[in-house]
C-alpha cells in the first residue's frame, strides 16, 4: 500500500479562500458574492484585494444566486459563498431556474458541508446536497478531499464554462495531495493500485480510505483506492477499469446513501458490470450536535467502518 505523508493539517474552506485569492490576482473576470459569512468562507483576502469585485449581499441567499446569474450576462465569473445547506436547500428554486436551466456560468461554493460541521447540529449539517445538485442538468459537482485539492479545484473551475457546485468543509484535515497534482474536472485520481477490492471515496472520506487501505494491507488484502473529487461528470472509465480487476467495490462519502456518489456508482455498475457493492454513508438519517470525530464514528463514516465494508464486500464475491 502506497504511503501518503501528511503535509500538514488545514481546513478545506481555507483551500477555497486561498484559491479565490489567487484568482483575484490572475483573472479579472472573477467576482465574488457572499451571504454574510465572509470570514467563515475565508473570502476576506479577496474582498480586501478586490473591493470593487466583491459583493456582500447579507442574509439573502436567493438574491445572491439571482445577482450571480445576472453578472454572467456581462461576462463575469461569479463565485457565490455560504454554508452548503444555504447554498442548496434554501435556494434550490433559484439555482434550478436562473442558473442550471439557462446554463449560467455561476460557481456555487459551499462550505460547512456534511456531519463535520459538528456542533451546529442537524439544521446546518446538509447531507442531501450532492444528490440535489447532481440531478440538475448542466451542473458539475465537485467535492475535493484536502486543502491543496480544494485550492486547485477553486482555480480550475474558473476555466470551466457552465455552472459548478463546489463542496468543502470546516474541520482541519490531513493535507496529503501534493501542490503539484493537477486538478482535472471529471478525472478520478488513483491513489493506490490493488487487486482484491476497490475503495472509491470523496471529500473528507478519502483520508480514512487511505488509512483503511493500510490496515487492509496488514491483513493481506490489496485495496485499490480511488479519489473521486468530481461526482458529476463521473469518471466511469476509471471505476469500471478498477472493478474489472478487483471484482467488488466500496463507496465512501459524507452524504446520505440516497442520491450520493455510491448511488451514481451503482447505476454505472448496473448498466455495465453488476458486481457486489457496499456503501459507507449516512443511512437515511439527519445528523446531530457533536464533535466532527464523534459524529463520523457514530454514523459509520470512519476508518474501521471502511475496513469492515471492504471485508464484507470481498466475502460477497
Amino acid at each position: 500500500m502506497k504511503k501518503y505523508p501528511v503535509l500538514g493539517n488545514k481546513d478545506t474552506r481555507s483551500g477555497f479562500g486561498d484559491g479565490l485569492t489567487a484568482l483575484g490576482k490572475s483573472n479579472p473576470k472573477v467576482v465574488a458574492l457572499c451571504a454574510d459569512l465572509t470570514g467563515s468562507l475565508k473570502m476576506n483576502q479577496f474582498q480586501d484585494d478586490n473591493p470593487e469585485r466583491f459583493f456582500q449581499v447579507g442574509i439573502a441567499e436567493a438574491n445572491m444566486i439571482g445577482i450571480a446569474a445576472g453578472l454572467t450576462i456581462g461576462g463575469k465569473i461569479p463565485y457565490t459563498g455560504t454554508f452548503a445547506n444555504f447554498s442548496t436547500s434554501r435556494v434550490y428554486d433559484q439555482i434550478r431556474q436562473s442558473v442550471a436551466y439557462s446554463n449560467k456560468n455561476v460557481k456555487i461554493c459551499a462550505s460547512h458541508a456534511g456531519l463535520t460541521l459538528g456542533e451546529d447540529g442537524a439544521t446546518h449539517q446538509v447531507l442531501e446536497d450532492i444528490g440535489m445538485m447532481k440531478m440538475l442538468p448542466h451542473m458539475t459537482v465537485i467535492n475535493p478531499c484536502d486543502y491543496n485539492q480544494t485550492r486547485a479545484a477553486t482555480i480550475a473551475i474558473a476555466d470551466h464554462v457552465g455552472p459548478v457546485y463546489l463542496r468543502f468543509g470546516r474541520p482541519k484535515m490531513p493535507i496529503f495531495i501534493s501542490e503539484e497534482t493537477p486538478f482535472v474536472i471529471g478525472k478520478a485520481l488513483l491513489l493506490n493500485e490493488g487487486s482484491d477490492v476497490t475503495i472509491v471515496a470523496t471529500g473528507h472520506l478519502v483520508w480514512p480510505a487511505i488509512e483503511a487501505g493500510i490496515a487492509l494491507a496488514e491483513k493481506g488484502i490489496s485495496a485499490e483506492i480511488i479519489n473521486i473529487h468530481t461526482i458529476k461528470p463521473l469518471d466511469e472509465e476509471a471505476i469500471l477499469k478498477s472493478v474489472a480487476k478487483t471484482g467488488c467495490i466500496v463507496s465512501a462519502e459524507e452524504h446520505q446513501i440516497a442520491g450520493g456518489l455510491g448511488e451514481s456508482i451503482a447505476q454505472v455498475l448496473s448498466r455495465n458490470n453488476p458486481l457486489p457493492q457496499e456503501f459507507v454513508a449516512v443511512n437515511d438519517s439527519f445528523g446531530e450536535s457533536g464533535s466532527p470525530a464523534e459524529l463520523m464514528e457514530k454514523y459509520g463514516l470512519d476508518t474501521p467502518n471502511l475496513i469492515a465494508a471492504a471485508e464484507k464486500v470481498i466475502a460477497r464475491k
